[in-house]
């Protein structure tokens, strides 16, 4: 049946029917083809176009500038010895300030380079013009016209509503950004960009640079600390020490326990995305198909170099559209995938896959559907 006829307002408005003040809206209802005819994607918000996204960045800039200030201005002047004459300093003190400070500015010169190109580094969306556009004239041939290992509930391709494409394996869409990101690992709202395959390397490295550079003022700044409440400095002083070292105590804590988890993530081949579709779904987390092994798993996040992996180079090889099927031991999830396989179309009705070999007998209705053979041989032949 042809789509219903817009009416009047909906005809003026053409494209713009699709969004409210800028937000596209869900495809509407038809009871033809979808896409409908004329209907097109919505478009990519403007980087950076929404400045009040930009606070929690900002909050982080703070946050690393005020401890630089603290760490290098404070505990750096003390070992240093900036204020004495240079007959008058404490060689031994120097000599570990000097270690300290060069170790500290190296790392944090890693994590601004990490942070940045979080921030910039495009995560990978899926490419125009090869073949992956939803087109309302054409048929869907089903996932494994480009080796797609996932599809809907239905056994369909999984596709987006918003950007009008096919989704590749491992690929969500992401409303902040608005468009679909390859391997998204979730959208973090400190850097105002998706994490996902393109700069899921920087990510982890930022996190991995921060908690050593949290760890390295946190043990080496206590001894300042301490210093502070046992000689004659000003009271405002000795408060911004003992804050300082209380706050980046907590900081420490709090990274540590999120590198842990995105170790955890990478060590089983998941995504913050998966893991939590897990979790909806009540599934194990013993490991993802995707999983190659703990090496190949690393590789896919660090790249293929292991001598590389610390650092913000040599990223991971692939486009992030193709991901294989791990051989070996099906996980639970696999196991329950394959109870509840896709649904195969019989002539003018639904038989599962998992009833392919029963017998298709005639129902009431003048549809076939597949019956057990005890069950067939019990209604006997067809009439």
């Amino acid at each position: 049946a042809p789509p219903a006829p817009l009416g009047p307002a909906a005809a003026a408005l053409g494209d713009r029917a699709h969004t409210v003040g800028g937000e596209p809206l869900a495809p509407p209802a038809h009871s033809g083809r979808w896409p409908a005819p004329g209907m097109q994607p919505a478009g990519p918000r403007p980087r950076y176009g929404e400045h009040s996204k930009m606070l929690p960045v900002m909050v982080v800039a703070a946050t690393i500038v005020s401890l630089y200030v603290l760490y290098v201005e404070v505990h750096g002047a003390r070992l240093m010895q900036w204020d004495l004459p240079s007959v008058a300093r404490n060689a031994a003190l120097r000599e570990q300030g000097a270690l300290e400070l060069t170790a500290f500015h190296i790392v944090t010169a890693l994590l601004m380079y990490c942070l940045i190109r979080c921030i910039l580094t495009n995560p990978g969306t899926i490419p125009d013009g090869q073949g992956w556009e939803i087109q309302a004239d054409t048929q869907d041939h089903g996932p494994l016209a480009r080796g797609v290992n996932e599809t809907k509930t239905s056994g369909d391709r999984r596709h987006c509503k918003w950007c009008l494409k096919y989704k590749p394996d491992r690929c969500h869409h992401c409303r902040v950004c608005n468009m679909c990101v390859l391997r998204m690992d979730h959208h973090c709202p400190w850097v105002y960009n998706c994490i996902g395959f393109r700069n899921h390397k920087y990510f982890f490295l930022l996190l991995l640079y921060a908690a050593v550079d949290l760890n390295l003022i946190f043990w080496t700044m206590f001894s300042t600390v301490w210093w502070s409440t046992r000689v004659e400095v000003p009271i405002f002083m000795m408060f911004v020490m003992v804050l300082g070292e209380a706050f980046v105590g907590f900081l420490t804590v709090a990274t540590v326990m999120f590198l842990g988890f995105h170790l955890w993530l990478m060590s089983r081949a998941m995504t913050t995305v998966e893991f939590c579709e897990k979790s909806l779904q009540h599934a194990g987390y013993d490991r993802s198909k995707y999983s190659t092994g703990l090496y190949g798993n690393v590789c896919a996040v660090l790249g293929p170099r292991p001598m590389l992996w610390l650092l913000p180079v040599s990223l991971p090889e692939g486009n992030g559209m193709t991901w294989p099927i791990a051989a070996g031991p099906k996980t639970a999830e696999q196991r329950r995938a394959s109870v509840t396989a896709p649904i195969i179309r019989s002539a003018g009705g639904f038989a599962s896959a998992a009833s392919a070999e029963a017998p298709l007998v005639p129902v009431d209705d003048g549809r076939t559907a597949a019956v057990p053979r005890s069950s067939a041989a019990a209604r006997g032949p067809p009439p």
